[in-house]
């Protein structure tokens, strides 16, 4: 099942023609057993740069590793909101789309609820690029629910090596699937080779700091 979130509530979202059940968003939580505290959290299936830990605490200093899920019937794919290219990752970035037969893997990570504003704003909520969702995530045996998150108006285009490169440490560090793994791998990229954002080198070089001094610094 899949829902839209929004901030105001707003049940208004057309995605590449996948019929959705709308619904204001609850948070969803871990266990019915858990402790209250977990009423101040939430779970948030990630699948592109935010599979590594280090990109997701740069702003989001809460999240911590719940689980390895599978999104059933989705695939993932590449682009930029209405075509406009990113200026933070030189290139088209991770959203998914309705796909039978195919599936994503991706980190489950517990947050709080004081990261929610954050995690919106890293995915350009306001400005309409993403829509937030609710969706259900497949993991051992049960199934979560959880929130992420969708790009409006995608125009295909390939990812930079270097964006591509951190989806790729986050799914190994995170331990997906040693196939999936490959097949993130094996996309072909748009061979940006310029200077890179104070972002992308502070992500790069938190999970290999041996990388110091190769890179160029965009202006």
């Amino acid at each position: 099942m899949l829902s839209q979130l929004s901030p105001k509530h707003s049940p208004r979202l057309h995605l590449c023609g996948c019929c959705l059940l709308l619904k204001a968003y609850n948070p969803p939580h871990l266990k019915p057993g858990d402790s209250m505290e977990n009423n101040h959290t939430f779970l948030y299936f990630a699948y592109g740069s935010n599979l590594l830990k280090e990109r997701l605490q740069l702003k989001n200093p809460s999240a911590t590793v719940y689980c390895v899920a599978r999104l059933k019937d989705y695939k993932l794919v590449f682009g930029n909101h209405k075509g406009l290219a990113s200026d933070r990752w030189h290139g088209g970035v991770a959203t998914i789309e309705h796909s039978p037969g195919d599936e994503v893997w991706g980190v489950v990570w517990r947050m709080n609820m004081s990261d929610l504003e954050s995690l919106d704003s890293q995915e350009n909520v306001t400005l309409g690029a993403y829509s937030p969702v609710e969706l259900s995530v497949k993991t051992k045996g049960q199934e979560l629910n959880c929130r992420t998150y969708i790009m409006n108006s995608c125009v295909y285009a390939p990812p930079s090596p270097q964006y591509l490169q951190v989806i790729v440490m986050g799914a190994e560090q995170n331990g997906l699937p040693k196939d999936y793994q490959e097949k993130l791998r094996a996309i072909k990229t748009n061979m940006y080779e310029g200077p890179l954002t104070e972002m992308e080198i502070k992500v790069l070089l938190s999970v290999c700091p041996k990388l110091f001094g190769t890179f160029q610094l965009k202006p």
